[in-house]
């Protein structure tokens, strides 16, 4: 039989008994109101614990998710560009810049041989960087095909993540890779230097009698588009939230709430995850740690960016106050750039209508 849940049981249980709630209400519609503030307002449900564990439970299986037979075509097209993901990472992360060159090139602007090793070493490094900004265009392709199939009006967005969870996790795996992309690349410098360099020596066409087959390559026009991409702090992040907001713009027939509820109930199963110990013993590598926290913060973003009110308001689907302490509950070198990412690339947490607990804890 079951048991009363009385208020005095709450503080020793919900920690422990919150997992457990997502389990029946999946299958009823009403995951989101458990995920969310809501279950504030239900202090005296009677739940019967023992069936409540016999039962399927949600559970966004970030590790070992497949795709069924319906998520497969939409899976494979993504998964053709997720599959070069680590490889543009470790390319990244190789940058090393051709700092040095391009200093001894401008003291010395009449030594030739100076001049041609700069751009020697510059071209390659923009074939490059040209290479990381189409695979930009690739991801936005592909979120946007996520998107598609996550929102579709058959059914509701919970029930979409709870039965497509390979494409969830491809989802995930799109904000991950975007939210390490774009740390890696805040810490290179030399992109912009590099790229900038390269940019001058073009206009000016100064050097002559040198290699400038690189044009065919990098002309003005992708040189300009490179550029924009390349000022953003976090371009990745932003190529994803202009993505998912011209998602929204083109598919006007689609409820807004079709694509925030999606993103907000992403947020809210992952800031429960990391703070369930059921879900979080399940985590077969502690990577899956961050890799949840660094979705959570993703999803944050965008729905900030999509929503006309954005997440830090009273009425926001997401519990930002939650999923804030959730993230400095970690180590802080673990959490320090996702938190910049929330103080620097979200929309609204400036906004009047943003608490004032909010942005302190953001501090």
């Amino acid at each position: 039989m079951g048991r009363k849940y009385r208020k005095e049981d709450q503080a020793n249980d919900i920690k422990g008994r919150e997992a457990l709630l997502l389990i029946r209400f999946a299958g009823m519609g009403n995951l989101l109101k458990v995920l969310t503030r809501e279950i504030e307002n239900y202090p005296h449900f009677f739940l019967d614990f023992e069936k409540l564990e016999q039962g399927p439970n949600f559970f966004l299986d970030f590790e070992n998710a497949q795709p069924t037979e319906c998520e497969k075509e939409v899976w494979n097209q993504v998964n053709a560009v997720l599959q070069d993901s680590e490889s543009i990472l470790s390319g990244l992360q190789a940058y090393k810049g051709a700092g040095q060159e391009i200093r001894d090139a401008i003291q010395n602007p009449n030594d030739m041989l100076m001049q041609e090793r700069a751009w020697n070493s510059v071209c390659p490094l923009v074939i490059r960087l040209k290479k990381f900004y189409g695979f930009s265009l690739r991801l936005e392709k592909a979120l946007q095909s996520l998107l598609e199939s996550l929102t579709c009006p058959s059914q509701t967005p919970t029930q979409h993540l709870e039965k497509e969870q390979a494409l969830a996790k491809q989802f995930a795996e799109i904000l991950h890779f975007t939210l390490r992309f774009d740390e890696l690349k805040m810490r290179i410098p030399a992109i912009q230097n590099d790229f900038s360099y390269y940019r001058r020596t073009i206009s000016r066409n100064k050097i002559n009698n040198m290699n400038l087959d690189i044009e065919n390559e990098v002309n003005n026009e992708m040189a300009n588009r490179m550029s924009l991409f390349y000022a953003e702090a976090t371009p990745m992040l932003k190529t994803l939230s202009t993505a998912t907001t011209n998602f929204v713009s083109e598919n006007k027939t689609l409820p807004l709430e079709n694509t925030t509820d999606c993103l907000s109930t992403m947020a809210s199963v992952c800031k429960v995850m990391l703070e369930t110990p059921e879900y979080t013993s399940r985590f077969n590598s502690e990577d899956t740690l961050l890799f949840c926290m660094r979705v959570m913060v993703g999803v944050i973003i965008l729905y900030d960016h999509v929503h006309p009110a954005g997440a830090f308001t009273k009425s926001s689907k997401i519990d930002m106050k939650g999923c804030i302490k959730v993230l400095k509950d970690q180590p802080a070198e673990n959490v320090e750039g996702l938190l910049n990412a929330l103080k620097f690339t979200t929309k609204h947490l400036n906004d009047d209508s943003t608490s004032k607990a909010i942005r302190a804890m953001l501090q």
